[in-house]
C-alpha cells in the first residue's frame, strides 16, 4: 500500500512539473514572439523615417536646382 501511495504521489509530482514546464515554455515562447514584433515595428518606423529624411532632402534639392537653372535661363533671355 505504501509503494502504490508513493508511486501514485510521484505520478502527481511529475504531472504537475511537466505542466509547470509546459506553461513556462508557453510564456517564453510568447516573450520572444513579442520580442521579435517589437523590434521589427522599431525598424520599419526607423526605415520609415530614414526614407521621409530622403523625400524632404530630394525635395528641397529639387527646388533649389530648379531654382538656379530657373534664374540662369532668365538670365540668358534678358542678358
Amino acid at each position: 500500500m505504501k509503494m502504490r501511495q508513493s508511486l501514485s504521489e510521484w505520478e502527481r509530482a511529475f504531472v504537475q512539473e511537466a505542466t509547470l514546464d509546459r506553461s513556462r515554455r508557453d510564456s517564453l515562447r510568447r516573450a520572444a514572439e513579442q520580442r521579435t514584433l517589437k523590434r521589427e515595428v522599431e525598424r520599419r518606423h526607423k526605415r520609415g523615417s530614414l526614407r521621409f529624411a530622403m523625400l524632404v532632402l530630394t525635395l528641397i534639392a529639387t527646388a533649389a536646382i530648379v531654382t538656379i537653372v530657373m534664374f540662369r535661363t532668365l538670365y540668358l533671355l534678358l542678358g
